[in-house]
């Protein structure tokens, strides 16, 4: 605007952490979990606080205050055995930090400045995340005002990297030119991110019945789509793609003939740059591209170092010490990831947090199904469903979990299920026909249906 105030942002941005902080520990936690919300993703924004005490702890400071307040005030995540799995793993987690140091593979977890340990504690945050918002997130304004933070977060987002990579000719792909907009880690991380909430907002806008909030996230999808299209992730258009098929199958199986459709004509709608892009898994002799094959290397490698010690696994984080095909520093699937640091037992206690995520957005969106249930709620379960099926799909093909920046937002939306689960089973179906006349015969009740 040419004010010259945008240097004062990231200064403001750090003050209203501090600010938040004391409004949290004194009866509000709520306003500290709204606020945390759009600096989960814009990892840009946290740097500039680099110059302030602190910098790199604002998110865990305001974190804890959260949940303080919340504990001050009494209230109480929702029963679910999510959180037990969370808790359990987090332990495993960290003895398996020493079981790499008794394997000779990292050092001992005790310092922030073992990249092994600063692995673990930037985890935590996550199941941090999902218990502070079960806890404050208590009632329905709440968990619409929660989705209305998320949706500014990835309208923000897709503003950013859009206009970044719009900067750019892109007659022909170019590597060099792929942005990885305010999450910073990578263009792949970029898009595993958008990939993510564009299919919740995909599935919120299916169901919702209010017309201006209907055609509001079906352009915040439109947009979100077009900065993935931008991207240039693989990775991220199969996620896209397997959403879209599991949106068909549990609800328009219109879109089935839709996706068939696109499968066989989308080099006609998509810019050169994504066909050339699709198309470079291979050359033109039939042999695998560079990266392809680094991949099918890595993966080889990282067969033997599973079968090496398959149960416990190499220790977590251990994977970044070792020397790899290419010197690469990661496995390029989180599952396998999984398997060769943590072994069979971590493997299971992932493949059960899997599980409960996908069973109980499910259970949200079966629940809500009924004419008379919130369409509110309908379309969390339905949104949170093709979002965990999107984060599934992407970490395939790396590790798009363990970052903040990429699941923070997905941890705090599933937190706001949890409570929605809770919700909804605490006014059963029957109860809501009872009083549906009475319901509707409100003003209020008339706003609240046709959300």
């Amino acid at each position: 605007m040419g004010t010259g105030l945008g240097h004062f942002i990231p200064l403001v941005a750090y003050l209203g952490f501090w600010v938040m902080c004391v409004v949290s520990l004194t009866g509000r936690p709520i306003y500290g979990l709204y606020y945390i919300l759009p600096f989960l993703p814009y990892r840009t924004m946290r740097d500039h606080f680099d110059a302030y005490p602190l910098s790199s702890n604002t998110v865990t400071i305001l974190l804890i205050c959260i949940l303080i307040g919340a504990m001050i005030k009494g209230k109480r995540p929702p029963a679910s055995r999510l959180y037990l799995t969370w808790v359990l793993f987090a332990v495993y987690l960290y003895f398996s930090l020493w079981i790499g140091t008794a394997l000779g593979h990292a050092p001992p977890p005790i310092w922030t400045g073992d990249a092994n340990f600063t692995a673990w504690k930037d985890y935590m945050m996550l199941p941090l995340l999902v218990l502070a918002g079960g806890m404050v997130v208590q009632e329905r304004k709440q968990v619409r005002t929660v989705i209305a933070i998320v949706a500014i977060s990835l309208a923000l987002v897709d503003r950013s990297a859009l206009l970044e990579s719009l900067t750019h000719s892109w007659a022909v792909f170019d590597e060099s030119k792929r942005t990885s907009g305010p999450l910073e880690y990578g263009p792949n991380q970029l898009a595993a991110f958008l990939a993510q909430f564009g299919m919740f907002f995909w599935g919120c806008a299916v169901v919702l019945k209010r017309y201006k909030v209907k055609i509001a996230f079906y352009v915040l999808t439109a947009l979100t789509m077009v900065t993935t299209l931008y991207a240039f992730s693989r990775a991220a258009y199969i996620a896209v793609l397997v959403a879209v098929a599991v949106l068909a199958l549990v609800k328009d199986r219109k879109l089935i003939v839709v996706l068939v459709l696109f499968l066989f004509t989308w080099q006609a709608f998509v810019p050169a740059a994504v066909t050339e892009r699709m198309s470079m898994t291979r050359d033109e002799s039939g042999q695998l591209d560079q990266s392809a094959q680094e991949r099918i290397d890595l993966w080889a490698q990282s067969k033997d170092l599973f079968l090496s010690s398959p149960i416990v696994g190499q220790g977590f984080a251990t994977f970044q010490y070792g020397e790899h095909a290419a010197n690469l520093k990661d496995t390029h699937n989180y599952f396998v990831k999984v398997l060769v640091e943590t072994g069979i037992v971590g493997g299971i206690f992932f493949l059960v947090l899997l599980i409960q995520m996908l069973a109980l957005c499910w259970r949200v969106f079966r629940k809500t199904r009924h004419p008379d249930s919130d369409p509110l709620y309908h379309a969390l379960g339905l949104g949170a469903l093709l979002m965990t099926v999107s984060c599934i799909v992407a970490n395939l093909f790396g590790d798009r979990w363990t970052y903040i920046e990429i699941n923070g937002l997905l941890w705090v939306l599933m937190a706001v299920v949890l409570r929605v689960d809770a919700l909804v089973e605490a006014t059963p179906i029957d109860q809501g026909e009872r009083n549906f006349d009475l319901l509707t015969s409100s003003s209020a009740g008339k706003r609240l249906v046709n959300v």
